[in-house]
């Protein structure tokens, strides 16, 4: 049985037979489309079986997605979408890959899984590949950004029960800042400032302070109380709103760390990996962390995270103390070095850097005279605009003409983030979408 026949059938089908569907809806003809769509059932079918069966945790807007090519998607009618959301920062080389799809598919034709009771040679690979053009001596990896961030939270700790074995009380607390967002475990969203996040799911993990981001002298203060095991922070922040930090900002918290003993994370799940035109976003400071944590881009769309951590952080973890049964699988470290050895080129970063500059040129023309713009900001191809009203709108009106994109901050902000293989032609017709939508915002508050 296909996976579109058995879209509509019962998970327990003591009341009802399942039913198989038989035929598809042939795709309409559109523009641009070098593919073969497939034939599918219609987006309202697939809309109308996810109510039944999915546990109400997402609050979809209605499209299907069926199929992708580059930086276009397409909905099983055939109408197409150019892709401004990249899966939330994560198909950095867009839909369909060539190279991507090889190392994926002659992966899978040798192995896919052993689980991590036995080496395998693509974990190997990626993880030296990943400490040669890093800060990092030594690699984990997980399954998620969340995890990759969970397992930074007990790495730190435990670094500092091993580093100070006189103390009766290691630092166990961490700092974390305002509109940041580390993802959804109970350890990961007690770092988490947002309280729509974590005031479901209280009591959190205790010891968490939330500084405003960017207050230099409130972190000097607390990392030198020495009850700080690590300070998280995002060197620019994604869902937060596209917010970087500065220099002095990121400068301050490795030296306050240096002095009191706690370490430094930055967390690149959304910003690293090429996104910014450097290869890790605090390349851009010239400040380096203890621990880096990644995700979202490095396999290309397949489900990795990696923790990079310098070798005092790895000489204070022991065999068992910390594993994952899928992290770091053959099949997905293969996609990643695909991915890697694009992105890492320099040719390839120069070209995001050179596109990111050139779309917030474009879009600054284009909407910054409208009263709602407050600003355009953001480095490479992490780009936000920050509205005076809610975006919800104007992100409606987009996709009704072709364009996917999504918010960030508090509703108001744009987030863009398209592929990294988005060209001028396609970021300057994104910027016409949205120029034109622009009325949607009439009236908004």
């Amino acid at each position: 049985m296909t996976s579109l026949q058995l879209l509509n059938t019962p998970v327990f089908a003591g009341k009802r037979s399942p039913r198989i569907w038989t035929t598809g809806v042939t795709p309409r003809g559109c523009l641009n489309v070098d593919q073969n769509v497939p034939a599918a059932v219609g987006s309202q079918e697939v809309m109308e079986a996810e109510k039944r069966v999915m546990v109400g945790t997402y609050n979809r807007p209605p499209v299907v997605i069926a199929s992708g090519k580059g930086c276009k998607l397409y909905d099983p009618e055939g109408r197409e979408y150019l892709d401004l959301m990249s899966g939330i920062a994560v198909n950095a080389l867009g839909h369909g890959d060539p190279d991507w799809i090889r190392a994926v598919t002659e992966q899978a034709h040798v192995l896919t899984h052993v689980s991590n009771v036995y080496y395998s040679i693509p974990q190997v690979e990626l993880a030296k590949r990943l400490v040669a053009c890093s800060f990092a001596d030594r690699v984990f990896f997980s399954n998620s950004g969340t995890e990759a961030n969970e397992a930074a939270i007990k790495f730190a700790r435990k670094f500092q029960r091993f580093s100070n074995p006189e103390k009766k009380e290691p630092a166990t607390e961490f700092i974390s800042f305002t509109n940041s967002f580390h993802g959804r475990t109970m350890g990961s969203v007690a770092l988490t400032s947002k309280e729509h996040y974590r005031s479901p799911f209280e009591p959190l993990m205790p010891g968490v302070t939330f500084l405003d981001y960017g207050n230099v002298q409130a972190a000097r203060k607390l990392i030198k109380s020495g009850k700080i095991a690590a300070v998280f922070v995002e060197p620019i922040q994604g869902e937060g709103g596209i917010n970087s930090a500065t220099k002095e900002f990121l400068q301050s918290l490795r030296g306050a760390c240096d002095d009191s003993g706690s370490l430094l994370v930055f967390d690149e799940v959304q910003c690293g990996l090429g996104r910014t035109g450097y290869l890790w976003a605090h390349e851009a400071y010239g400040v380096f962390p203890d621990i880096m944590t990644l995700a979202k881009p490095l396999a290309g769309g397949l489900p990795i995270g990696a923790v990079l951590v310098t070798e005092k952080v790895a000489a204070s973890m022991k065999y068992g103390e910390h594993g994952s049964t899928f992290a770091g699988g053959p099949l997905i470290c293969n996609a990643a070095l695909a991915v890697l050895d694009k992105i890492s080129k320099p040719e390839f970063l120069r070209s995001v850097s050179e596109k990111g500059q050139y779309f917030k040129e474009v879009l600054t023309k284009k909407l910054g005279t409208n009263p709602h713009v407050r600003e355009v900001r953001g480095l490479g191809l992490i780009v936000g605009v920050e509205l005076d009203v809610s975006a919800s709108p104007l992100v409606d009106a987009c996709r009704n003409s072709g364009l996917l994109i999504i918010t960030a901050g508090k509703g108001n902000v744009l987030r863009l983030v398209p592929p990294l293989i988005i060209s001028k032609p396609e970021l300057e017709h994104a910027a016409e979408i949205l120029l034109e939508c622009l009325p949607a915002l009439h009236g908004s508050t």
